[in-house]
């Protein structure tokens, strides 16, 4: 395995802190401690990059505490984010650029998540093909009790250095782990973890969990991993059980992480196995209903009826919430999922143009200068119900829908479909 003695170097350029500065803007993200946005960040890139190489070739650059940030888990639970510093993200995807390429190609090969070219559909694909070819439909779901916040900085450390012993780069690495995060304007240590929000942390927690991901190799374990989201796939529930008591002893023993007891569980392929928002089933696999009914909310509020909003206007904002939805659970075989939300929403749509129609003679007139003939039945114009009328359809058809107002059309995504796959193993 080779070592890397001298890398420090390659970071003090200003080429790879402009690319870097390049990425993070894309990424885009709010302000850090600081307050400075990318945008102010911006208005004086080289004198903030010249100011940063300096610091770095110096060695007087110091990583700032993150700002704590609390999101709402939909298991009702609380996931804490912290976010660097413009400045600090620059240094730390200008540090990933650079030791990303030495670790990535040894990492497991169904290892999926935060990797160049890999991707929850090449995740979930690989956990069917388990399934399906291998008959491998005995699964150990496993959930890891805040993982990232978990991560022992003595550990990432010790892993780093089985590859680099370039002493400047890994204290750089454990300035950004002990950096500190503030909360509203109290200070606090990180003596554990690396904060999500940071952009080198997925790849400190891919090279901290390859280690499980090797272990469970050398046992003759099939796994399956994104980030901390991990399928054990076996052939019967003996099996099973053995691969989560070695899985969990290494988990806890080894990496000092801990698993969710409450939610890692055992199952059969034919009761479906939930991972990365799909269900997994022995003979095909569907959307979770938790993620359909998060659109619906989306959606639903988006078409609210009380807005005084134009339809063309709602549909342009309408089109991004499809498209990304439909660009990531095509895996899915969900046809008939789509078909119906499709013809829901276009009720809603139907019904949001009744109510602003607000008065029947002017459905008829929309009706008369699409050519058809009166007499017209009086119908209730912000009635739900009536949204499915003969006369809604007629005045609004779904070809005015999404040929002259450009509605995405669910229903004509090819779903079911597979990706190429990296590895076996």
């Amino acid at each position: 395995m080779r070592k890397y003695y001298s890398l420090y170097g390659q970071l003090l350029s200003m080429r790879r802190l402009y690319q870097a500065f390049k990425r993070v803007k894309r990424n885009q993200g709010a302000a850090g401690v600081d307050g400075q946005s990318l945008g102010e960040f911006e208005t004086n890139l080289e004198g903030e990059l010249s100011c940063l190489l300096s610091e770095l070739k110096e060695k007087r650059y110091r990583a700032q505490p993150v700002r704590r940030v609390t999101l709402a888990k939909e298991d009702g639970g609380e996931r804490l984010l912290g976010i660097p510093t413009v400045r600090d993200r620059v240094v730390q995807q200008a540090l990933r650029s650079l030791i990303e390429p030495i670790f990535d190609p040894d990492f497991h090969p169904s290892s999926y998540g935060y990797r160049p070219g890999r991707s929850g559909h090449h995740a979930i694909g690989k956990a069917a093909l388990f399934i399906r070819r291998y008959r491998r439909e005995w699964v150990v779901d496993m959930d890891l009790s805040k993982c990232f916040d978990r991560l022992n900085h003595d550990l990432i450390i010790r892993q780093f250095r089985r590859r680099i012993t370039d002493g400047s780069v890994l204290s750089l690495l454990r300035q950004f782990l002990e950096s500190g995060v503030m909360i509203g304007q109290q200070f606090e240590e990180t003596v554990l973890g690396s904060p999500q929000g940071g952009v080198i942390s997925p790849l400190i927690a891919n090279v901290y969990l390859d280690a499980f991901d090797q272990h469970m190799k050398e046992r003759g374990h099939r796994i399956v991993r994104y980030a901390d989201d991990i399928l054990i796939l076996c052939c019967s529930k003996a099996g099973a059980e053995n691969a989560l008591r070695v899985a969990q002893g290494y988990l806890e023993g080894t990496l000092k992480l801990r698993v969710n007891a409450t939610k890692t569980h055992i199952a059969h392929s034919d009761e479906g196995i939930k991972f990365l928002g799909v269900v997994i089933h022995t003979g095909y696999t569907r959307i979770q209903d938790t993620k359909v009914l998060k659109l619906k909310q989306t959606l639903k509020r988006l078409t609210k009826r009380n807005r005084g909003v134009g339809l063309a206007a709602i549909i342009r904002e309408l089109n991004p919430v499809l498209r990304g939805f439909a660009n990531y659970f095509r895996v899915a075989d969900c046809g008939r999922t789509l078909k119906q939300v499709m013809g829901w929403l276009r009720r809603r749509l139907r019904c949001l143009q009744l109510k602003q129609w607000k008065k029947p003679s002017r459905l008829h007139r929309r009706l008369k200068q699409l050519g058809y003939r009166p007499p017209f039945q009086s119908i209730k114009m912000n009635s739900w119900h009536n949204a499915v009328s003969p006369l809604a359809h007629l005045s609004i058809p779904n070809a005015y829908l999404h040929n002259d107002l450009g509605l995405m059309d669910l229903t004509q995504v090819r779903t079911g479909i597979s990706v190429p796959l990296h590895g076996i193993d």
